[in-house]
């Protein structure tokens, strides 16, 4: 057989429209063609590696033999174009459009606020818009699996959810919770006898029904490409790569005798990933997506299912599932594990698109599947042209055992998994760092079959997955516990042996190697149990488990949030047209949800534009010594390098430099980047610069090196109350100790991004930017480019979140691009990828505190003396600010009447850390709230006795001599223990701990006193610009940006409120330094607070104006009274300015007025763990927070919702992961884990305060932006709770360190059993750790 060497034309359909592409590059993906070529940008880019979901489209495909069209969705950036020949892809903008119509799933997630940032909601709405098209009332189960591969960093997930769950016909409540009542139920209850109280956040009644008539219908024409008889192979030649796609199997074989190493692509989720992050070049591709052999499904009823090796994993569960309805329990076995795993494996998006065989070949060591298929005696059919062989999948082929493998002119046509004997048992094990869509830490199958009607072993196979570089087997200790008998006697002897032959090495890849030895005798007892168990059922004659442990067999529920939301009613009095209170959608919700709302990265391409790469240090601390950039500037496309030698003027500052200059101090640190034609062929350049360096000495790493080396930033931070010295000479008891808590990454969805366009004349610039700070992004590139500010104007329409990485950073980035496009003339689009962006841009501070606390035997605290260490990176950025805020907010609710506090900034050779939502408040904080829970344990008290004995009680000053009036944290804390009934879920939880012993619940519940604004009064100030024009439509700018917050919405209230017109009349387009100018960054929780005032002024300025033209014609109109003061010549613009809030803060008398007020929140979380395997359940989290009075309860409740699980993700699940040289390793979803759908509580109930009053703020209402993510907290300590059970339990009553985050891998450790106590431990002074906390 011969190919043409012509390539073929591409045809597919995108949203019912045809598209013939004539040089189709294997190179390019889905996404880019989309966004670039067909300039839908609805689909976005968010990680680049299919993990995130933002860039979720549905493609539909017509099955010949079957006759059906099957719809599946898939994540674009992973699909290469030339793969979707004979494809009709659907996308956002696809389903429908403001033009047109909008979708029900479009409305439903608009209007249910389940978007605020809307950079994720595109890629939800196709995850659910495909879910329908295949179950038009999908169950519960459908939607968290469907949900799975979706990550938000705004919501919360819970609003997205009940958008979701409105097309299923199952009941939406909290599963019932076994009160015979929905908890949405009872908070109507209550709600009834309470009339000031409201529940709902929408009105669902109004919702458009789903009618699937309406969709767009399957091309014809790809129908009848699909029955075409005789089909050709196809070739797609590239600039660097040629597609080939056979239409025979026969075709097939002769290709991989013609090119033996071209991989074989399906789905693209193995191949893809690596040509992309790692390099790997193949300059053939087959894709035999379109060979009918491959995808082939046989069931034989006695001896077992033979699949496709291209079934996808989807088709795979499916077929699994239906098999194990049909046949008895003790046939699938096999088939059961498999599935357990298929349920969380990846996300719904990868599951659609990986391959059985792909998954199998790639032989990837942290493969769900293979050790269950290797111990499940699973056959491979392969083919060549010399015939067909059948290869066992067991060990030796999944260790790559050279005998044991495919040879390159073989292809793997299907796999064939055998039914269970009756005496033969097979489970699966996993552990990950969340419950879904997660990599494994380790995994397992395992077989064990009995001699029939026995317990004697007759053959036992374990396969581990995740502990080396591929699959591993502890054959040698299952053939010596052949013929031992099933019982306790030989568990502790195959736990040795285990431990003995299954060995992990110290310094070995990804770390936790003390974690995966336990993980894999944990396993171990788990599978004991389940076949005792099981045997048991078969014979009641062999012991069962014991009543306390039998829960350990229940893995935790995959479930989906619900919960309530309980909010201040609006006054019956007020008029219908008036906005403020009112939970009003957001401005842009819609728009979110159709695509329209436009991004950076979304604006049209420029003429002549360039792409900008960026090659950055791959060394700590070093001279440059040479950059040659000669190779990469031969490159196609390329036009220039810029280096520390293009820039015109200030290459930023002594503390921290643009482009590096002369030295660099971190990995990650910007040398220079590359301009081309595409960022294809900049990235391709950037690899190709090669940096000479010379290293340089110390490299400081963690805060124990800083404080080693006395490497600080600043000087000393301290306050102090009262006599420490007689403090602690009064006490009864005194402790000491110190918790570390994590740094965290921002993983805001819309990376950073800038387009600078020089313009023509007078050296102006327009720059679009992602930014909290456009000003600053102004200041930056003037004093880079020597030009007065006046020549460069700031467009800030909306950002893909920033809580607070996007503060300083993008003024960086901004002026880095600002410099190409001065030298190089034209355009500059400059958008991090992903791994660059967590690489370069910092995060929240890891801090370490220490602390000495002394107290009476009652719980009293009399004395607390607090060290703060926090690791600033490698210049100063925000690191002074977020210390001071760390000191000046650590007593949190208490009153300690002799304290003091001091705090360091380490200065280290890692990026720079800078600000993060909270501020330093999560960190210092936390602290606080670990050593009173100390404080509770030493005195033999509930922590929540110690809070409410500490707690701040009448009107007093804080440390800082600030005085505030506790009344409203006394309410949240009392409302709180009131509405999650603390006293008798406590009982409960201790009931459930004395019945079960490997499974222990926790309860916490933490008050809340968290101070808004910044310490300057100048900080405070805001300006907003209003217009009316003739025609009676308004517009207004204000100097703060919409970050997903809610700001703008909350502006256009304040605007309709004011001027006394609809909503509708007024519009905000974006934030601009040339409308107003001199901006303060849009952070602190205050931005709706300051811009709301200034944009008041102004409007009642306008009205002022307006006010002899109304009472002179009190009938007239809008319209006519705009027109009336035009005639007279009365102006219809006003600017409105707020000088700010007063604060002040004096360091050296230790005292001021340093923020404007305070918000009171508490919260109580319930948790179960697991202490076999560290993994944690959140049940149930009860929020109170005292919003005063809120201008938008459903933005205020989004807001808390979604700080409190970003909370969560700190506390408990984030984990950035250093070398000990400081390069970060956590650079993907896949390395580093933000909450999913499942990680958040199965009720999450928010309750805003009633009745209070905050006179200070516009309206009386307070920022929320900040302030729940401590709460999260409550998370930790209801783990800390759990851990403590267990450790009791266990007899182990010593003081334990329990640091932040609560991984499982920390869990797990924490609950020392005699399985922690079997492991092998290393001498931490013999190795080199993978990872080290710099913390």
């Amino acid at each position: 057989m011969s190919h043409s060497e012509k390539t073929d034309a591409l045809i597919f359909f995108v949203n019912g429209r045809k598209v013939i592409e004539k040089n189709a590059d294997p190179e390019i993906n889905l996404l880019f063609y989309l966004r670039k070529k067909l300039r839908l940008t609805g689909t976005k880019y968010g990680c680049g590696g299919g993990s995130c979901g933002a860039c979720t489209v549905m493609i539909s495909r017509y099955d010949s033999s079957s006759k059906k069209i099957r719809h599946y969705s898939v994540t674009a950036c992973l699909i290469p174009i030339c793969s979707l020949y004979g494809a009709a892809v659907t996308t956002v903008e696809g389903i429908g459009s403001t033009k047109t119509r909008i979708h029900p799933v479009q409305e439903r997630i608009a209007k249910g606020h389940g978007t605020q940032c809307g950079f994720c909601t595109p890629g939800m709405v196709m995850s659910i818009y495909t879910l329908l098209r295949n179950h038009p009332q999908p169950s519960t189960e459908q939607l968290i699996e469907t949900l799975g591969g979706n990550l938000c960093r705004c919501t919360g997930y819970r609003p997205i959810v009940e958008s979701g769950r409105s097309f299923s016909t199952e009941s939406s409540c909290c599963q019932m919770k076994g009160t015979g009542k929905c908890c949405q139920e009872q908070e109507e209850n209550e709600s009834e006898n309470k009339n000031d109280v409201c529940s709902k956040l929408y009105q669902e009644e109004g919702f458009l029904p789903l009618d699937p008539t309406q969709e767009l219908i399957f091309p014809p024409e790809l129908m009848r490409m699909a029955e075409e008889p005789r089909k050709k192979t196809l070739v797609f030649q590239g600039e660097r790569v040629t597609w080939i796609s056979p239409a025979t199997l026969s075709d097939l074989l002769e290709l991989k005798l013609q090119y033996p190493q071209a991989p074989l692509v399906m789905g693209n989720t193995f191949v893809g990933p690596n040509m992309k992050f790692k390099d790997v070049y193949h300059p053939v591709i087959i894709s035999p997506v379109r060979i009918l052999e491959l995808n082939v499904v046989m069931i034989d009823a006695n001896q077992g299912l033979t699949i496709g090796a291209g079934c996808s994993l989807a088709k795979v569960k499916e077929i699994l599932t239906e098999m194990i309805l049909r046949l008895p329990v003790e046939k699938t076995q096999t088939y059961r594990a498999l599935l357990k795993h298929l349920r969380t494996l990846a996300g719904q998006q990868i599951r659609n698109m990986a391959s059985l065989g792909g998954h199998i070949i790639s032989r990837l060591p942290t493969s769900d599947l293979n050790p269950i298929l290797g111990v499940g005696n699973c056959v491979l059919n392969v083919v060549s042209k010399e015939g067909t062989q059948q290869l066992p999948l067991n060990d030796h082929f999944l260790a790559g055992s050279p005998n044991e493998k495919l040879t390159p002119e073989q292809v793997l046509v299907s796999v064939f998994i055998p039914l269970s004997k009756k005496w033969e048992f097979v489970s699966a094990f996993r552990q990950a760092q969340s419950q879904q869509n997660a990599l494994a830490i380790v995994n397992s199958g395992m077989r064990v079959r009995f001699n029939d009607g026995t317990n004697t072993i007759k053959d036992l196979n374990i396969l581990y997955g995740g502990i080396g570089s591929a699959t591993v087997s502890a054959n040698k200790s299952c053939q010596q516990l052949i013929g031992r008998t099933w019982n306790e006697d030989i568990l502790d002897e195959a736990c040795r042996l285990i431990l003995d032959e299954v060995t992990i090495p110290s310094s070995s890849s990804g770390g936790m190697v003390e974690y995966k030895r336990t993980l894999m005798i944990s396993f171990f007892f788990k599978f004991y149990l389940e076949v005792v168990q099981e045997l048991n059922i078969r014979n009641p004659g062999y012991p069962d488990v014991p009543n306390k442990f039998q829960s350990v067999l229940e893995d935790f529920p995959l479930t989906i949030p619900c919960g309530t939301q309980a909010y201040e009613c609006i006054d019956s009095q007020k008029s219908p047209q008036d906005p403020v209170g009112r939970p009003v959608m957001h401005q842009s919700g819609i728009k979110h949800a159709t695509g329209e709302a436009i991004f950076c990265d979304d604006i049209p391409a420029i003429d002549e534009e360039l792409f900008l790469a960026v090659v950055t240090s791959t060394r700590p601390h070093a001279k440059i010594i040479s950059i040659d950039a000669s190779e990469a500037l031969a490159l196609p496309g390329v036009v220039d390098i810029i280096t520390a030698q293009d820039v015109p003027a200030a290459n930023g500052d002594e503390e921290e430099r643009l482009y590096a200059q002369d030295e660099v101090i971190c990995v990650g640190q910007i040398v220079c980047t590359v301009a081309a034609d595409s960022y294809f062929h900049a990235k391709q350049a950037a690899k190709k610069v090669n940096i000479v360096y010379e290293d340089m000495e110390p490299v400081i790493v963690t805060i124990k090196d800083a404080v080693n080396h006395k490497s600080f930033i600043g000087s000393e931070r301290k306050l102090e109350q009262g006599n420490i010295k007689e403090g602690f000479q009064a006490v009864d008891q005194i402790i000491e100790g110190e918790v570390h808590v994590g740094g965290q990454e921002h993983f805001y969805m819309e990376t950073q991004t800038v387009l600078v366009i020089p313009k023509s004349e007078d050296k102006e610039m327009e720059i679009y930017v992602s930014s909290q700070d456009a000003a600053s992004v102004q200041e930056k590139v003037a004093s880079t480019l020597g030009i007065p500010k006046n020549r460069i104007i700031c467009h800030m329409r909306r950002a893909g979140g920033g809580f607070g990485g996007k503060v300083t950073k993008p003024a960086l980035l901004g002026a880095v691009a600002a410099v190409a496009a001065n030298k190089t003339g034209r355009p500059i689009r400059f958008v991090l990828e992903r791994g660059d962006d967590m690489l370069i841009t910092g995060g929240r501070h890891p801090l370490l505190g220490k602390y000495k606390v002394g107290f009476m035997n009652n719980g009293k605290i009399e004395a607390a003396d607090i060290e703060y260490y926090i690791n600033g990176g490698c210049t100063p950025d925000e690191s002074e600010m977020v210390i001071e805020y760390a000191l000046l907010k650590l007593e949190n609710a208490y009153k300690i009447p002799n304290l003091r506090v001091q705090g360091r900034i380490c200065k280290t050779n890692l990026p720079s850390n800078t600000a993060f939502r909270g501020f330093g408040f999560p960190q210092g904080t936390f602290v606080t709230e670990y050593w009173i829970t100390a404080v509770a344990a030493k005195c033999n008290l509930p922590p929540e006795k110690i809070r409410e004995l500490n707690m701040y009680k009448t009107v007093d000053r804080t440390i800082h001599k600030q005085q505030f009036d506790p009344k409203n944290l006394i309410r949240c804390w009392n409302e709180c223990m009131e509405k999650s009934s603390y006293y008798s879920r406590r009982k409960a939880v201790e009931l459930f701990n004395q019945q079960n012993y490997w499974k222990k619940r926790g309860i916490s519940i933490i008050p809340m006193k968290f101070s808004v604004g910044y310490p300057k009064t100048y900080y405070h100030q805001a300006a907003a610009l209003v217009h009316i024009y003739t025609d009676g439509s308004v517009l207004i700018t204000h100097g703060g940006t919409e970050l997903g917050q809610g700001l703008n919405t909350k502006m256009i209230q304040v605007a309709s409120h004011e001027l006394k017109i609809p909503m509708s009349d007024v519009y905000l387009s974006e934030m601009n330094t040339g409308m107003v100018p001199n901006t303060i960054g849009t952070a602190a929780s205050i931005g709706a607070d300051v811009n709301g005032k200034a944009l008041q002024t102004a409007c009642q300025t306008l009205m002022k104006r307006l006010e002899p033209i109304i009472s002179k014609n009190p009938n007239g109109t809008w319209k006519d009274w705009a027109n009336e003061a035009f005639v007279q010549s009365i102006s219809l613009s006003a600017t409105g300015y707020f000088r700010g809030y007063k604060a002040h803060m004096d360091w050296v008398k230790g005292e001021g007025d340093v923020y404007p007020y305070f918000v009171f929140g508490a919260a109580c979380s319930e948790v179960e763990i697991d202490c076999l395997t560290g993994a944690h359940k959140n049940i149930r989290t009860d929020i109170v927070m005292d919003a005063s009075f809120s201008i938008n309860p459903a933005i205020d409740i989004g807001q808390i919702e979604g700080a409190f699980t970003q909370g969560v993700g700190l506390y408990t699940l984030e984990e950035l992961k250093y070398s000990p040289e400081g390069v970060l390793y956590t650079r993907s979803p896949d390395e580093y884990k933000i909450p999913s759908i499942t990680d958040i509580p199965e009720e999450l109930n928010v309750s805003l305060l009633t009745s209070t009053k905050n006179p200070i703020a516009i309206y009386s209402s307070k920022g929320l932006g900040e302030s729940g993510m401590f709460l999260g907290s409550s998370v930790f300590f209801a783990i800390l709770d759990a851990v403590t059970a267990a450790r009791k339990e266990r007899g182990l009553t010593e003081t334990f360190s329990m640091s932040s985050p609560a991984t499982p891998e920390l869990i797990r450790m924490i609950c020392v059993d005699k399985f922690t106590d079997l492991i092998p431990r290393d001498d931490s002074k013999s190795y080199k750790p993978w990872s080290i906390p710099v913390a």
